[in-house]
């Protein structure tokens, strides 16, 4: 995206010249003589620099301090002019929040080099230090000029999906390079005019063309999704899956990493912040969440083929197959006692299924039969299935589509914590 400059000066003809000696492909460059306007445009569009001239309608020095205490997600660079050479002059303005002081008449080679320099530096302190993207202070800017546009643009959220279990198995620096193999992706596929920032280590945004918006998130995730294998050991590209282990024998599947895009074309009546802008977009992002692979929704449902995008599960939903009668009292008393929903009986067919399945594979293993047949039931697309077992044998029952191994007997804590855990990554 362009850098943006506000140039306060109630004159005619130098603000003009100033103007087009430093606006080009990069930088635009916006003039205004009126102190009002030039207080909204600042609330409004955030430049990434303010030029302000002591020809304005108010002390130089007060409009720097004005300026320092307007509230901005990052703080704009100011330089000031003047006619004068005084060296108290400079001394106050700086004192009063400019970054800079020039007397006129300026060098304009000078005075271009330095803007240069200070939007170098202005950009070089808001960057990723791992991914070399622009910070979150500095998406929300660029988000609150999207409000203020009179242009329609698409803005699409990314999150690299199930990183934290990579990251667990693979140590950070495998985790490291696998983001920045993303973000070089996402660099090779934007336009120079684009704009890619990261909110977080797992949440992007880029702002594109609202006509090849769909087209970018497409090639995204079959990009992604494309290079993710080779950054697991053969042995769980073979699998499909990792097999993430505890202190104690438990084991639990999880799924590659992969990237789950939401995005808006250009469509931002009702919203009066930045944060609307992310809540519409983590809300359609919620449209576009698979167990399997990377997928996108924009503005409509688009789905892989692999799944259908059911309601949101019941949150508190726990079903139970536990032959030993004991044992199922046992842990239906102590979910319940936790705030959770237990039932011992569930239709497939039904579209809406509890979040957490924990079954017996029992004597005869007819357990990981029934595991199978679940999984290969879209209606359950984002159930998570716990396996108990005294068949100490975890590859096959996580094979057969179970999230977790848990090999008896176990602890009832234990249980509740793994519960938890999926929960939590099933919401």
């Amino acid at each position: 995206m362009l850098s943006k400059i506000l140039i306060i000066d109630k004159r005619k003809e130098l603000p003009a010249k100033y103007k087009k000696n430093i606006e080009d492909a990069d930088t635009s460059v916006y003039i205004t003589g009126e102190i009002k306007s030039a207080l909204s445009e600042i609330q409004k569009t955030e430049p990434d620099l303010i030029i302000v001239s002591d020809s304005i309608d108010a002390k130089l020095s007060d409009f720097c301090m004005s300026i320092r205490n307007l509230t901005c997600n990052t703080r704009p660079v100011i330089i000031a002019l003047s006619k004068s050479a005084d060296s108290s002059d400079k001394i106050l303005a700086l004192d009063s929040g400019a970054d800079d002081f020039l007397s006129e008449p300026v060098n304009i080679e000078e005075f271009k080099t330095r803007i240069k320099a200070h939007l170098r530096r202005d950009i070089e302190l808001n960057l990723d230090t791992k991914t070399l993207l622009p910070n979150k202070k500095v998406v929300y800017k660029t988000l609150k000029r999207i409000l203020n546009s009179e242009h329609p643009h698409a803005v699409l959220l990314i999150s690299i999906e199930r990183l934290e279990e990579y990251r667990s198995v693979y140590s950070e620096v495998a985790a490291d390079k696998l983001i920045q193999t993303f973000v070089a992706i996402t660099r090779s596929a934007v336009e120079p005019d684009d704009f890619i920032g990261q909110l977080n280590d797992t949440n992007f945004i880029i702002i594109t063309n609202i006509y090849k918006a769909e087209k970018l998130a497409a090639f995204l995730t079959f990009a992604f999704d494309t290079v993710v294998p080779k950054f697991y050991s053969q042995a769980d590209a073979k699998r499909g899956y990792m097999l993430l282990k505890s202190e104690r024998q438990a084991g639990m599947r999880a799924n590659f990493a992969a990237i789950h895009i939401g995005g808006i074309l250009g469509n931002y009546e009702n919203m009066q912040s930045e944060n609307a802008i992310l809540e519409r977009l983590i809300s359609t992002k919620k449209m576009a969440n698979t167990p399997y692979g990377s997928n996108y929704a924009i503005d409509r449902i688009k789905l892989t083929g692999e799944s259908v995008y059911k309601e949101e599960n019941l949150i508190n939903s726990i079903y139970i197959k536990e032959p030993d009668e004991a044992l199922a009292l046992l842990l239906r008393t102590t979910l319940e006692l936790q705030g959770y929903d237990v039932t011992e009986n569930i239709n497939e067919d039904d579209e809406q299924q509890p979040n957490i399945l924990i079954i017996d594979s029992g004597e005869d293993l007819n357990g990981l039969e029934i595991c199978k047949t679940i999984k290969a039931n879209s209606n359950f697309t984002n159930s998570k299935i716990i396996v108990t077992t005294s068949f100490h044998d975890k590859s096959a029952v996580l094979d057969a589509g179970a999230d977790l191994y848990l090999p008896k007997p176990y602890e009832l804590t234990e249980l509740i914590q793994w519960i938890e855990y999926l929960k939590k990554h099933t919401d």
